[in-house]
């Protein structure tokens, strides 16, 4: 019965694991809608795009090959360029839903001629954090987290004013022995409940080791596969010589305590809207999702030990079950929540009479499972902005990219965007926006800030001030209405020469330009891109600095099958309200009643079909003249769209964290 256990918590991790075998279910909605488009296509002129194999033009090569999303399976670049057509724009959907986590919804469309390929990306993958579980490493962590007295390498909880009460020494020798010496009764009873991890050490970043890794697209493995016993035996050899290690005054703590092998899922769904060429958002397709995996396993043993720990916890078992190296009394105010934080107060473990000048932070630093997951997909976009800086020296790689991630972890999703694409979330009734969109006039007072503090990006051409009008020469010696980068209110300036320089934002609204030239603020690439006639790089204005916003779904027990989120790139959205967005995907949802399981399942591809098809139109004039179903205008633009239910995410997180509860019960047992 433990067996079967076992083996249901690890096949869960899969999370209904994609299928590596071609399919032959088709969506017969998005049959429907695009079969005549589709027998046509072979009759039109095709827009001739060169082989994808071959690098016939002179210069680095490229990096990557243009294709498309592998969970399509447009495998040929006869049948990429089927997409390719501005004429027809077919809308492409993928051949086998189960390619898609939760039967998820993927639609796109190529644009109407405005660049010769469909410069949109996207990217899906299905990974697990594996790490080797030690009573001892957190501790150490979290002491590694206290501020070091000077001329310690390692800081050692000292309670210095209790010991100087009581007449006690202040050797830190005696103390250490007195802090890690261990009950072996409590050490055996903790050892799930402190599920306290030491982290093997991550490989170089490289597309063979991270193949290893991690599972993507149409190249899954079980999530379940045990890591090499080699590894495992090196991971637990470097524990045993960095936590093991002991005074010679303490012999009971030679014996290590057992160490368990723990793992931990998530999703990953990523859109990437190209400019300027397909090169920045193909390579940030092929490889952000590698970094986020390598950034998430440098935390993943503090994850698993507190993430997975319910709201509902005390907090006093978990001080009790996490603190076997630090002392209790300084560890009250350093201690562990119920909601997986680390509280640090740095000033609990300073001996104030010797160093009170120095290290006194005003507040103290509070550090959240959501801060490391966070800080790892920060960390993530500029590691994948500086990689691509560094490859466009030695490859061809074309233009820049904006960048939206959901990531699916811990019973939550976490979305972090830098760029105008979008992610909108529709749950019992109400739409929660999960991103910003960012362009030249919502950050137009960061960039004339960096204008005003760093005047050497600007050239001799532009001027970060900003004026009612744009002045000209007849202004001269006139006063008119202007604000500086540190205004919010306007005042009266005499204008002069230099003010005829042109605005470092141009324009207003969807037609604002950073430096007359880019119309996004954040994402990857555009490291080579210069102002219009000009020698000034744009590239300082720009920042791969996302905004990551968090909802937690596993405390949700009211999510139903219609509850969704969205991602589209700045193509759905120019034309599509939040609104109208919710209105077309219910509208389209409810053609999928829960009682027919064969269609249920196209349910979702089918609202992200729907929603391509609302915003790209339909052509009145041969490829001309778009125009949506209320007779308005149409995006020219490409257009990327995911539709991902949030039940089915949640459901099988509850199952596979009751899974894993089991199994630890009945090791503890056994």
């Amino acid at each position: 019965m433990f067996n079967k256990l076992k083996s249901f918590y690890n096949s869960v991790n899969s999370f209904d694991s994609l299928q590596t075998t071609d399919g032959n279910h088709v969506n017969d909605a998005a049959a429907t809608k695009s079969s005549t488009a589709n027998a046509s296509i072979r009759n039109v002129s095709l827009f001739s795009l060169s082989s994808n194999n071959t690098h016939t033009e002179k210069g680095p090569p490229l990096k990557h090959r243009y294709t498309r999303p592998q969970f399509l399976q447009l495998n040929t670049d006869d049948e990429i360029q089927v997409s390719a057509d501005h004429i027809i724009r077919p809308i492409i959907v993928p051949r086998d839903v189960n390619k898609l986590p939760w039967n998820s919804g993927y639609a796109e469309t190529i644009n109407a001629g405005k660049s010769a390929r469909n410069e949109d990306q996207a990217s899906l993958c299905k990974g697990l954090l594996r790490a080797i579980l030690s009573p001892e490493s957190i501790a150490l962590k979290i002491a590694d987290m206290m501020p070091t007295v000077p001329g310690n390498p390692r800081q050692v909880p000292i309670n210095s004013q209790q010991r100087q009460v009581n007449g006690e020494s202040g050797d830190s020798s005696q103390v250490l022995k007195n802090e890690t010496n261990l009950d072996s009764q409590t050490l055996k009873k903790d050892e799930f409940a402190n599920k306290e991890v030491d982290l093997a050490k991550s490989d170089p970043l490289t597309d063979s080791v991270m193949e290893e890794k991690l599972v993507c697209a149409n190249d899954l493995i079980s999530p379940s596969t045990p890591l090499p016993s080699d590894v495992v035996d090196s991971i637990k050899n470097e524990i045993l010589e960095n936590v093991f290690q002991t005074p010679p005054s303490s012999p009971e703590l030679s014996k290590p305590a057992a160490l368990v092998e723990e793992s931990l899922p998530w999703v990953y769904f990523g859109l990437f809207d190209g400019h300027a060429g397909s090169g920045v958002a193909v390579a940030a397709s092929n490889t952000l999702h590698k970094i986020v995996q390598e950034k998430l396993q440098n935390i993943a043993d503090i994850l698993i030990t507190f993430g997975l720990k319910d709201v509902d916890e005390k907090e006093e078992e978990i001080v009790e079950n996490s603190t076997t190296t630090i002392n209790s009394s300084s560890f009250n105010h350093n201690r562990l929540t119920s909601k997986g934080s680390v509280i640090v107060n740095h000033d609990n473990h300073l001996p104030s009479d010797t160093i009170i000048p120095l290290f006194q932070p005003a507040i103290d630093k509070i550090v959240t499972v959501d801060a490391l997951i966070i800080g790892a997909l920060e960390l993530a976009f500029w590691e994948m902005d500086n990689q691509i800086a560094l490859d466009k020296r030695k490859y061809r790689m074309s233009g820049g990219c904006t960048a939206l991630v959901a990531l699916f972890i811990l019973g939550k999703l976490y979305i972090a965007n830098a760029g105008d694409s979008r992610a909108i979330v529709h749950k019992n009734g109400d739409i929660i926006p999960m991103s910003f969109d960012f362009t030249p006039e919502s950050e137009r007072e960061r960039i004339k800030y960096l204008g005003l503090l760093r005047p050497e990006f600007l050239g001799n051409e532009f001027t970060h001030l900003e004026f009612i009008r744009r002045p000209t020469r007849r202004d001269l010696g006139k006063r008119l209405l202007f604000r500086d980068a540190f205004m919010t209110g306007w005042a009266y300036k005499t204008i002069t020469i230099e003010d005829l320089k042109v605005p470092l934002v141009y324009g207003e609204g969807k037609r604002s330009r950073v430096l007359v030239t880019i119309g996004v603020t954040r994402g990857f690439g555009d490291h080579e891109l210069k102002a219009q006639n000009s020698d000034v790089y744009i590239k300082p204005f720009l920042t791969p600095q996302p905004e990551v916003r968090v909802l937690d779904l596993a405390k949700d027990e009211n999510l139903t099958d219609s509850d969704v989120l969205i991602m589209g790139t700045d193509g759905l959205w120019d034309i599509t309200t939040n609104e109208k967005t919710v209105e077309i995907v219910q509208k389209s949802l409810e053609h999928f009643p829960a009682n027919d399981s064969q269609r249920f399942k196209y349910r979702y591809i089918s609202a992200a079909q729907d929603l391509v098809m609302h915003s790209r139109g339909k052509s009145k004039e041969k490829g001309k003249g778009w125009r949506t179903s209320d007779n308005l205008q149409a995006t020219i633009d490409d257009i990327s769209v995911f539709v991902i239910p949030l039940k089915p995410y949640r459901q099988e997180y509850l199952k596979w964290k009751e899974a894993r509860a089991i199994v630890q019960k009945e090791y503890m047992r056994s």
